[in-house]
């Protein structure tokens, strides 16, 4: 399983996975959101959600959402990604991301992101056509449900789907989540009551949230190797 950044994508190169195989006779039906997901968190005109990532607690990159919001039902929500590592003067891996989510009335109308995974090129194009979404991607091309939760991580509903969409790839990721529990972190020098969720497949991620639904919160480990999201600005 990949992670947004996509962190799945991240953690493969960590761990050295293969390649996702091509989905393309996949077909999916409903959209795989439980019944029980809270509403996702609304953001303004301007919002930002910026993390620091840190690689066994050293500077690795940054992870920024922006949000442009049009009106009161119809907004974009684009992931910038920008991960190195390196010997001194040598880097030796590269992670860019670059993806931009429309959605309208709640739902995931549009979706287009382009990925450099250390050299190696993906994307994906999506759209409504009808009662599902066309994709076109690196990894899949074909349908998925209307109502389906793109691998972002900002939006809790992620947390409460048994599928979700790579904004890497376009592939379709089967999810089993586990809910751990609450727990008060420390955000910016203020404590912040959050529930923390399990992701389970070929990796496990831990994503926290706030009681806004907000993303505050990521961490997973890969080869020995723990990687850490720190929040660093919000609003």
């Amino acid at each position: 399983m990949k992670i947004t950044i996509s962190t799945f994508a991240l953690a493969a190169a960590l761990i050295g996975a293969p390649a996702f195989a091509d989905t393309a006779e996949t077909e999916s039906i409903s959209a795989p959101v439980s019944d029980e997901a809270p509403a996702a968190w609304q953001p303004q005109d301007g919002d930002k959600i910026v993390f620091n990532v840190l690689r066994k607690g050293n500077e690795f990159g940054t992870h920024t959402i922006s949000f442009d919001v049009e009106s009161e039902d119809s907004f974009t929500a684009r992931s910038d990604v920008e991960l190195k590592a390196g010997l001194g003067p040598i880097t030796v891996f590269r992670y860019e991301l670059d993806a931009t989510e429309t959605w309208k009335d709640g739902k995931l109308v549009g979706l287009e992101g382009r990925t450099n995974d250390d050299g190696d090129d993906e994307f994906v194009e999506a759209s409504v056509d009808g009662e599902s979404l066309t994709i076109n991607g690196s990894a899949y091309s074909g349908n998925a449900p209307l109502g389906i939760i793109p691998s972002s991580h900002w939006n809790i509903q992620q947390a409460f789907s048994s599928q979700i969409l790579s904004t890497e790839s376009g592939e379709l990721l089967d999810t089993n989540v586990e809910k751990i529990g609450r727990e008060t972190l420390t955000i910016g020098g203020e404590s912040v009551e959050t529930t923390h969720y399990r992701l389970q497949s070929d990796l496990t991620v831990d994503l926290w949230y706030d009681d806004q639904s907000r993303w505050v919160k990521l961490g997973f480990e890969a080869r020995g190797q723990q990687i850490d999201y720190v929040l660093t600005e919000l609003y």
